[in-house]
């Protein structure tokens, strides 16, 4: 199933299932999460998470900001570009669960 989705995410969106579930997950917390929450909803290693969001950064789907009330935290938001992508990419995840899983 994970080769299926990664496929054709990346081959209809240009992105992977993780790049996915992180848009998912912001797309959820109105948009903004502490990159801690992120790793945990992507269930990737803190490092790998800082690389995934370096990719989403730079792709312009997200922006990374300082949390002002705990200066140690990062904050993860999602841009309109990032917002617009999981939207667009939502029924192809959803399609290939369905034929994979035959929900």
């Amino acid at each position: 199933m994970s080769g299926a989705l990664e496929q054709r995410l990346q081959e209809l969106h240009g992105i992977g299932a993780s790049e996915f579930e992180a848009l998912e997950r912001l797309a959820s917390c109105d948009h903004k999460c502490r990159a801690a929450e992120l790793t945990d909803a992507v269930h990737l290693s803190q490092s790998a998470t800082s690389r995934l969001v370096a990719r989403l950064e730079r792709e312009g789907l997200v922006e990374r900001a300082i949390c002002e009330m705990d200066r140690r935290g990062i904050f993860v938001t999602l841009t309109e570009a990032g917002a617009r992508m999981y939207q667009e990419a939502r029924p192809t995840y959803r399609a290939v669960l369905n034929e994979t899983l035959g929900a």
